[in-house]
């Protein structure tokens, strides 16, 4: 048969039965040669590998599936990485959470403090997955959902400058996919977005429909009467992203002209946010106590089923459907337009040119092409240009191992007051994080 070879980077995790489910279900458009599972945990390995299954049973009788945490083995001969690992687990990112709400600030995953220490952890395990594929599959394409996304892409553009290393992000489609359905549309690509910013830091500023009319008047006015819709799936749609959603017109109150990200709640009501935290059950906890624990009774009812249980998972397909739509328009050189993270290259003319920043982009079989956005409002400007500063310093601080550099991406970041906070929260990170993080000097 003809098809693609595809090895999904962190196999283990509980996002790769979505993966799979839409690779499964795009099987006519994107076919499967080889699909294989790679982890670092041979447990959690198993874990998904019994949970689908059923969706593994629906491959092309000639397409090779296995599971593996033999880098060789799951790089050679391949054309696609989609990677999305969690250096240090959901125990790394609670502690990340609750060091950062000990001191009044933010605790969350990819924002903050807790989201820089994670970059910090996150660089040099993203760039080992990166040596691994060229090693033994120079020219396959990587596709890279490893969160934190922005201070990844920065720091893969500095190594690498991006040579087909795609950085993408599910947010983006989430709030779509509820942008859609609120105006009786289907999937979140039946809305063409224009949109600016950073990655988990942006707005936009119109939605097309496929016959070409803006969408957003109507939009902001659903959202100021009824709030925004939560999105259609399990994984944001528990209490703790439904008070996320609920933020979001509070947000658009305050600041009408763009729809926001959800995420810049944190930046732009910090203490707020901070003071709505528990410092004894954050984010990582729910996680943990919810879809992580689900995985583990599905597997559990399926071995003692002998397999003729069948997982329930309600699965987040919108997160798999999104990268095998990035695949498709790579693969085919569809130059379809999707949001994706890449280097400036003045479609922000304020912003630096190398700058990392989340536009619309034509994806080509040669990379993607940045849509020129053009000039931005003062306000967004000056949050952005912050925010980025932070990202920059942080990943200075990686590659210099510098504690200085490191000290002033957290002062400089909107989430904390002062640069004393920002000290005492980087000396515990600093303990919490040996064996992870590059020795700062």
């Amino acid at each position: 048969m003809d098809g693609f070879k595809v090895v999904i980077v962190g196999g283990g995790s509980s996002h790769t039965p979505g993966i799979i489910e839409s690779l499964v279900n795009n099987l006519d458009r994107f076919p499967l040669k080889k699909l294989v599972l790679y982890d670092i945990d041979p447990e959690r390995l198993e874990l998904v590998d019994t949970l689908c299954g059923s969706l593994i049973e629906k491959l092309d009788p000639e397409c090779t599936y296995f599971t593996t945490t033999d880098p060789e083995k799951a790089y050679t001969d391949i054309d696609f990485a989609f990677a999305q690992i969690r250096q240090g687990g959901m125990e790394m990112r609670e502690k990340d959470e609750k060091i950062s709400l000990e001191f009044g600030v933010v605790g969350q995953e990819t924002c903050g403090p807790g989201g820089m220490a994670y970059g910090l952890r996150s660089i040099p395990a993203v760039c080992k997955v990166i040596d691994d594929v060229r090693t033994y599959a120079p020219e396959a394409w990587i596709i890279n959902y490893s969160n934190p996304a922005a201070i990844v892409a920065e720091a893969t553009r500095r190594k690498y400058n991006n040579y087909k290393i795609l950085n993408i992000c599910d947010m983006p489609v989430a709030i779509m996919l509820s942008f859609a359905k609120m105006l009786g549309l289907q999937k979140y690509n039946d809305l063409d977005p224009v949109y600016f910013g950073l990655n988990h830091f942006g707005w936009w500023t119109k939605l097309y429909d496929k016959s070409g009319v803006d969408r957003m008047p109507e939009l902001k006015e659903q959202i100021m009467q009824f709030g925004l819709a939560a999105s259609h799936d399990k994984h944001h749609s528990d209490p703790s992203w439904r008070h996320t959603w609920e933020n979001f017109k509070e947000i658009l109150t305050d600041f009408p002209e763009y729809l926001p990200n959800t995420y810049l709640q944190y930046y732009l009501y910090a203490k707020e946010s901070a003071e709505d935290m528990d410092i004894h059950y954050t984010r990582a906890n729910m996680v943990m106590d919810g879809r992580e624990k689900d995985m583990i009774e599905q597997a559990r009812l399926i071995r003692e089923s002998n397999g003729t249980y069948k997982a329930n998972l309600n699965l987040f397909n919108a997160f798999g459907d999104f990268i095998v739509d990035v695949a498709c328009s790579i693969a085919y050189n569809n130059a379809d337009r999707y949001l994706v993270i890449v280097e400036n290259q003045g479609a922000i003319p304020q912003l630096p040119y190398d700058a990392m920043v989340e536009v619309p982009c034509y994806l080509r079989k040669w990379g993607p092409e940045p849509v020129v956005i053009g000039n931005i409002p003062q306000f967004q400007l000056g949050m952005i240009q912050q925010q980025l500063a932070s990202e920059k310093l942080i990943v200075d601080a990686y590659f210099e191992q510098s504690y200085q550099k490191a000290l002033e991406a957290l002062t400089m970041n909107k989430t904390v007051p002062s640069a004393k906070v920002a000290r005492k929260i980087l000396d515990k990170m600093i303990e919490a994080n040996k064996g992870y993080w590059p020795e700062l000097h």
